[in-house]
């Protein structure tokens, strides 16, 4: 029988967000797979794990991630950790994962700390519907397509950002997202100096380009969704939810309007009953 992977989160900054389960899995598997050798052994070191420690992440040539393959389908188990948080999230493991399940190999995640949920949790920001778009382009072309292709979206965006591009990036969100729309910098969650600035893209770029301090560390950023493109959205469930209550009953219309647009099922099917309460 093929082995199992162990997908892991391993705290973003503050230790005592190590779970139990993953510290068992991490003592019981035979082989742990880390981005950073170097920086995954400190953190068992302080678990008190000698598990065997290998070097994996997406660049690695295609012998290191056969060796780690060969071991799961002759049935070891094999712990899969990034530098901090939940591997996969901006971080190394896509391929293995792959691999992995197309050889039906068990994969398992050992659920933790994520740097984007984290931050999403406490910026009170609207987290119904989110999308996490990891770490800009580095080039400030690029940067901005890609922001443009953004601006409309209406659901609030999740980037990651290193603290030598964080005014630049900043920059170019005001360029393209607007001057006025809200957003949050959380900046070294978990650990001492966690910081939330809230506010516009340009009262935020202010307060970073006035302190230094918060030009340092690990940083998510997150952008409140384009409220026009709401109203936008709504108006069209709407247009199209009319139009099928003509020759449809209010429950398929309802089913149908949502499939067409995306929209939330029951938020049509309460519009619809409102349409036509008969």
């Amino acid at each position: 029988m093929p082995g199992q992977l162990y997908v892991v989160a391993t705290p973003i900054g503050n230790l005592g967000d190590m779970v139990p389960r993953a510290v068992e899995v991490l003592h019981a598997v035979d082989l742990i797979a880390a981005e950073d050798t170097r920086h995954s052994g400190r953190l068992l070191k302080h678990l008190g794990i000698d598990t065997p420690l290998v070097a994996y992440h997406d660049h690695s040539d295609e012998r290191q991630m056969g060796r780690v393959l060969d071991m799961l389908v002759q049935g070891q188990t094999v712990a899969l950790i990034s530098d901090a948080g939940t591997p996969l999230i901006s971080d190394p493991g896509y391929r293995l994962v792959r691999e992995a399940r197309l050889r039906d190999i068990r994969v398992t995640p050992i659920p933790g700390a994520c740097a984007a949920i984290a931050a999403l949790s406490a910026s009170g920001l609207p987290s119904d519907r989110f999308s996490f778009e990891g770490f800009p382009p580095p080039k400030t072309a690029a940067r901005l397509k890609r922001f443009e292709t953004l601006a409309g979206s209406a659901q609030t965006m999740i980037f990651y950002e290193s603290p030598h591009r964080i005014l630049d990036t900043l920059t170019d969100m005001i360029a393209t997202f607007g001057s006025d729309r809200e957003a949050v910098l959380a900046r070294e969650i978990t650990k001492t100096f966690e910081t939330f600035l809230t506010g516009t893209l340009t009262t935020i770029l202010q307060q970073v380009c006035a302190d230094s301090n918060q030009q340092k560390g690990e940083m998510v950023v997150m952008v409140k969704g384009n409220v026009d493109a709401v109203s936008a959205s709504e108006a069209e469930q709407l247009r199209i939810l009319k139009t099928l209550l003509d020759d449809l009953p209010v429950k398929q219309a309802a089913a149908l309007a949502a499939r067409i647009t995306g929209g939330q099922k029951n938020a049509l099917y309460q519009l619809a009953l409102s349409l036509r309460p008969d």
